[in-house]
């Protein structure tokens, strides 16, 4: 085998990883370094992103499209895989009320209806007023930008493009995404300098050192011993990719499953299952979760493998790298003809988002709304990690329940997002259909709100007895 350059399919991706790596060590540098920056919060992926953009609009395009958009579709799944396969800590409940998970799940769910509405409002109206080429589903995709972020917005960009002929789709939904982190950022700190001046809120800057850190924070009792013949991170990285391997081999099966029940049924199964990857990955990987606990609770296996330190920062590097790769994926040119509806939808987006958290957070996180606004406008806009990096200038130890409400409303979000996947796959079936997503978007919300104000209701009326 020949291992000098002249071999590019043994040396091109290694590059192209190595320029990603280049530039995260830029954007980090900058990050620390330049004041205006650092104000921002943007998050050094973000930037990086945003860095790796910019030299391909200016034609330096070292990383190859194909490479990006790989990155980002496992990126996004190899990320929830991670977090899911994380042991749950019992302390994670203490001094919350039972119904902030799922209060705080249907929140986020229903942050993604509201902006589908918006984004729907601003594709049909343009689509029969000055834009009649316009793809009238398209509005869907600003929840799948501003709420799930760039993997989403990737995949059912792709599918859009290339199942139902949005031209551009992808890049449409991509630069929603981009446009997302800059309105967590930018719009986020805004607003908490603007409670700062007001005195509503006290900004502080303490950083959590290196040292504060304990060893249970690293290993939890009965993990596998550091002198185990196998590396620990061998293990998690092992469990993850496993995982991973037997969800391509369930949605292969399925899609092959289905294949008979008619081309239509077919390819809209197949093309949910495939676009959704990451919740088939995360489901399989709570599935080895509860077995490998009980098979540890009947005294089968003695020894817990999961290591949840490693697990996280997996999933971290995961989703840096789907950020970079989503972001850096934007192709400017697909935007020609579409950049009324992309500011029309931001504009939206950033807007309907801030008044509808206002109003939620303020009801259901009555003790603590400030950090409870700011970390779920942050991660509806952006991601996860744009909502801790405002929570943590409020509050920097954590000590309100607000970044445990991100961790858990993610997770009893997935059960009330379901309907949201239907419809993401429904709206762009037909004109009829796209009318009645935005019928049953409306529906939704509703009930979503009805679930969230009666929760609270019995919530403070079980306190006060």
């Amino acid at each position: 085998m020949d291992f000098s350059s002249s071999n590019t399919a043994l040396w091109s991706f290694m590059i192209q990883l190595g320029v990603i790596a280049g530039l995260v060590l830029v954007a980090n540098l900058l990050r620390r370094r330049v004041p205006f920056i650092k104000k921002t919060l943007m998050p050094t992926a973000v930037l990086a992103g945003f860095l790796l953009l910019l030299l391909r609009s200016l034609g330096v395009d070292i990383v190859t499209s194909e490479t990006l958009e790989m990155l980002t579709y496992h990126g996004i799944a190899l990320g929830f895989i991670a977090l899911s396969l994380r042991v749950a800590d019992a302390g994670d409940a203490v001094g919350v009320e039972p119904l902030t998970a799922p209060k705080s799940g249907a929140l986020i769910v229903c942050s993604y209806t509201v902006q589908g509405m918006a984004g729907l409002i601003v594709s049909l109206a343009l689509a029969y007023t000055f834009m009649p080429g316009m793809f009238k589903a398209s509005g869907i995709l600003l929840p799948m930008g501003y709420g799930q972020g760039p993997g989403q917005a990737n995949n059912i960009g792709s599918t859009y493009e290339q199942t139902y002929g949005f031209v551009g789709g992808r890049s449409f939904g991509l630069s929603l995404a981009a446009s997302g982190y800059l309105v967590a950022c930018i719009v986020g700190v805004i607003y908490l300098n603007v409670l700062v001046r007001k005195k509503k809120i006290t900004r502080t800057d303490v950083e959590i050192e290196s040292g504060s850190v304990s060893v249970d924070t690293f290993q939890d009792k009965g993990e596998v011993p550091i002198s185990e013949s196998v590396d620990r991170l061998s293990i998690q990285m092992a469990l993850v990719i496993g995982v991973y391997l037997v969800s391509y081999l369930a949605i292969a099966g399925i899609s092959k499953l289905v294949a008979g029940l008619g081309e239509g049924v077919s390819n809209t199964v197949s093309t949910l299952l495939w676009g959704f990857n990451f919740i088939v990955g995360s489901a399989i990987a709570l599935l080895l979760r509860a077995i490998l606990k009980s098979l540890r609770k009947n005294k089968i296996m003695t020894r817990q493998y999961q290591n949840n330190y490693l697990l996280s920062r997996i999933s971290g590097f995961a989703f840096d790298l789907m950020i970079i790769a989503g972001i850096g994926s934007i192709l400017i040119s697909d935007l020609k003809g579409l950049w009324v509806p992309f500011i029309l939808m931001s504009v939206m987006g950033t807007v309907i988002t801030f008044v509808f958290l206002q109003w939620m957070c303020k009801k259901i996180y009555p003790g603590y709304f400030y950090e409870g606004f700011l970390s779920m406008y942050g991660m509806m806009t952006g991601t996860i990690s744009s909502g801790v990096l405002l929570l943590r200038e409020v509050d920097p130890l954590f000590q309100t329940p607000a970044a445990n409400n991100l961790i858990t409303g993610s997770g009893t979000g997935i059960l009330f997002g379901i309907p949201m996947l239907v419809l993401v796959g429904l709206a762009p079936v037909s004109e009829e259909m796209t009318w009645l997503t935005f019928a049953l978007l409306f529906v939704y919300t509703a009930l979503l709100v009805l679930f969230m104000l009666k929760a609270g209701k019995k919530a403070r009326r079980g306190r006060a007895e």
